[in-house]
């Protein structure tokens, strides 16, 4: 039971990135213009790592 719920929790905090990062990709890059790099992608890698984890 414990398990479903983490790898629950997971995938939706996996989606919500996702989901955030399309929503801030006019941010990030009027940012990369002045130099400047928001580090969602390593969040992203970071969640798809742990889903992997908890779904083996």
């Amino acid at each position: 039971m414990i398990e479903s719920v983490t790898r629950l929790t997971v995938f939706a905090l996996y989606q919500f990135t996702v989901l955030l990062g399309i929503l801030l990709l006019p941010v990030a890059l009027a940012a990369r213009r002045i130099g400047i790099t928001l580090p969602v992608d390593d969040l992203i890698e970071r969640l798809d790592s742990a889903y992997d984890r908890t779904a083996a």
